[in-house]
């Protein structure tokens, strides 16, 4: 085992490893997130692409080789490959801004000023703890201030910010910031709805359960505004 601290190279001694160990045994599976941002090193973008993708497939077959599994098979053998570059190119694609959607808005000449509300829209992310699938759907609402979006913007966005590890309650929150940064207003609602592998394919192995999360800001904080939101997405 070989664990260094992340400000210098060397490893850390037997005991700061035992303790390393304890901390992360004592959180278990409990939800922690430090930041709305997602933690990323000052250099996240410094190798390219491609040099990412061959440092984890080297990574992934030294796995691959420890849980006893013969690589030189040929159903195993490219997997190393298919691994990294579903990892860079896929699933994780969104912790390079260069992937962010370009978003452009328009002038509300309609003036509609009631909530727009896009329903559904389809959530595939993963548990920054597990690495297991996170797999649900948002329902994204928003009143006007004077400019609108084209409406498959908004699973964009969702799609954007879901392609990186995460933890649900901060997804909830970077999508209702990018929609209130993009449109100019306060006025922003998101409810997630979503099951998290981590929970019914191991651990406890639910298979039932559910986790919702929400963020209301603006006008849909009153309790009005915020009900009609609520009956429109849960009904049939």
């Amino acid at each position: 085992m070989f664990i260094t601290d992340t400000n210098d190279a060397r490893p850390l001694s037997s005991k700061k490893i035992n303790s390393a160990y304890s901390a992360i045994e004592e959180i278990g599976d409990e939800h922690i997130a430090t930041s709305i941002e997602t933690p990323m090193r000052d250099d996240a973008f410094v190798l390219s692409d491609e040099d990412k993708m061959r440092v984890i497939e080297s990574h992934f077959r030294k796995i691959m080789e420890t849980l006893g599994l013969d690589l030189s098979d040929d159903s195993l053998s490219g997997t190393p490959h298919r691994v990294a570059k579903m990892y860079v190119k896929e699933i994780f694609n969104g912790l390079d801004p260069r992937n962010k959607p370009q978003v452009k808005v328009f002038d509300n000449k309609y003036q509609y000023n009631e909530m727009l509300i896009e329903k559904d829209v389809t959530v595939k992310s993963f548990c920054e703890h597990h690495f297991l699938p996170i797999s649900g759907k948002a329902h994204v609402a928003y009143i006007s201030s004077g400019t609108v979006i084209g409406l498959s913007k908004i699973n964009r966005i969702v799609d954007y910010y879901s392609r990186r590890p995460q933890v649900q309650e901060r997804l909830t929150r970077q999508i209702t910031n990018e929609l209130k940064k993009v449109l100019k207003t306060e006025d922003v609602a998101v409810v997630i709805e979503a099951s998290h592998l981590c929970v019914s394919f191991r651990g406890i192995k639910d298979e039932k359960s559910s986790t919702i999360t929400s963020e209301f800001s603006g006008k849909f904080r009153e309790e009005a505004i915020k009900n009609e939101f609520l009956q429109h997405i849960h009904k049939l």
